[in-house]
């Protein structure tokens, strides 16, 4: 019974994969063109929503095991201002709990990486190459792959801060986008060069997307579920890990211009 399971099982693929490699692939510029869209609807809507962010700040020993760990909860939310030609984004936290403060134990601030889906807003699109990758198939859905690296000297989404003074961060990394629509569902990135100088050995981020349909919108969007952010320096190792929960609308008026910062340390 387990082998006949297995033959049917392999032979729904088998015949599924068939199929789509025989369809015509969707030009990477279209879809490019499909997902800057996306993100551009998404940015509309983001500032009415609200949500609980739980973070957990993780310090790892020299063989990567957990030397301590701290746990936040926060009320989360974005707010946007600007346009295509100038993006302010202010992501904000209102604890709910704070993990408590430790002096001479310096842990990682991992800001607005949730936000890395702005690589492929029309704002910093022409700040990156993009190349096509094979498709995945899981649970039977259809992903677009798609490879991405940040070209030196242009506009960058992301950022590293250390001793007060802000540096670009290079990323390179993969995207994942649902074929149909073109939302992004997940992203991976990592650092395209070695920042030694600045004391930077390695940094890893991957970003998990979900629907989330609310009440009075006309779509449905894609919004972060899980991040996790992983940086060592020469001296220290890190990993934070990010979930997001009970999304909800959430109106607001604000005159504040700022812009959100990638990740930092204090």
């Amino acid at each position: 019974m387990k082998k006949f399971v297995l033959w049917i099982l392999l032979s729904v693929a088998c015949l599924f994969l068939a199929r789509l490699a025989s369809a015509e692939p969707q030009p990477l510029d279209l879809l490019l063109d499909k997902t800057a869209k996306e993100v551009s609807l998404y940015l509309d809507r983001v500032s009415d929503v609200r949500c609980t962010e739980q973070v957990q700040q993780i310090k790892l020993d020299k063989n990567g095991h957990s030397e301590r760990s701290e746990n936040g909860t926060y009320d989360y939310f974005v707010l946007l201002q600007g346009g295509e030609d100038e993006l302010l984004l202010n992501e904000s936290r209102i604890p709910k709990r704070e993990p408590k403060e430790r002096k001479n134990m310096p842990m990682l601030i991992s800001n607005g990486f949730s936000m890395l889906y702005l690589i492929f807003h029309p704002y910093y699109r022409n700040s990156f190459r993009f190349e096509p990758e094979s498709d995945e198939v899981i649970d039977g859905h259809v992903y677009r792959r798609v490879r991405f690296d940040h070209i030196p000297g242009n506009r960058t989404p992301a950022a590293v801060s250390v001793r007060g003074r802000e540096y670009p961060l290079d990323l390179t990394g993969e995207a994942w986008f649902d074929s149909a629509t073109g939302m992004i569902t997940r992203i991976k990135a990592h650092l395209s060069n070695d920042m030694h100088d600045v004391g930077l050995r390695s940094l890893r981020a991957e970003i998990d997307y979900a629907p989330v349909k609310l009440p009075d919108w006309p779509q449905t969007y894609r919004f972060p579920t899980l991040a996790t952010v992983e940086v060592e320096t020469l001296r220290q190792h890190w990993k934070n890990v990010h979930h997001f929960t009970e999304y909800k609308r959430f109106l607001v008026d604000t005159q504040e211009t700022v812009t959100a910062k990638a990740i930092g340390t204090q």
